[in-house]
Formats: structure tokens, C-alpha cells, sequence
């Protein structure tokens, strides 16, 4: 039996709450999520462009619990070299009011006290 992801939470199994943190708990999760919300569709290497502090192991797999998840959609195009499409899927778009927006805050935030 698969051992629960979040198995820290003292939230019932069928708790919203514990439900949505398990969704967008990651280090760069709402990162990914928040440009996607803000540029729209982008490849891989526009993502590591955005994120140049994540490595490409940890990106490639953020990128793939979303889309197992269902939050952000994957479009793979069938050409030399390889090209895969990243954008919010509808279930994605739904958490923009609620969590992307302090997300960017908090980048906006940062960027002040960086410069």
C-alpha cells in the first residue's frame, strides 16, 4: 500500500483542507504554477528560465506530480527536437483566486529587497 503524501497533517482523510495543501505542497509548486498563470502556455526551457535556482531534476519532477494531479496540462509535440508545452489545465485555473496571488506578492516582495 502506497504510504500518503502528507501523512504529517492531523487533518481527517477527507478533509478540503489537507486535500489542498497536498495538492500545491512543494518548493516550487506555486512557483510553476504562478508563471503559468501569468505567461500562459510555456516550454521547459522557458520554465527553467523563470526558475533558475531549481534544477532540472527538480523541476521535471514538480512538473509531473502537477500533471498527475491534474493542475496543469502537457502537450507533446511529435518533431526534432522534442517539444512539450506546459499551461493551467481547468482544475489549475481554479486555485488562481485563492493561492497564486500571494505567490506573486511574495515575488514582487522579494524583488524589492533584492535590488
Amino acid at each position: 500500500m502506497a504510504k500518503a503524501r502528507h501523512s504529517r497533517l492531523d487533518c481527517d482523510p477527507a478533509c478540503p483542507v489537507e486535500a489542498a495543501v497536498s495538492l500545491i505542497e512543494g518548493k516550487w509548486k506555486c512557483v510553476i504554477l504562478w508563471h503559468l498563470r501569468e505567461e500562459g502556455t510555456l516550454r521547459f526551457g522557458e520554465l527553467r528560465r523563470f526558475l533558475p535556482d531549481v534544477t532540472q531534476r527538480m523541476l521535471t519532477n514538480q512538473l509531473r506530480e502537477l500533471e498527475s494531479d491534474g493542475l496543469v496540462g502537457r502537450v507533446v509535440y511529435a518533431q526534432v527536437p522534442p517539444k512539450v508545452e506546459y499551461s493551467l489545465s481547468e482544475r489549475g485555473r481554479t486555485l488562481s483566486p485563492i493561492r497564486i496571488p500571494a505567490v506573486g506578492a511574495a515575488l514582487s516582495g522579494a524583488g524589492d529587497r533584492l535590488t
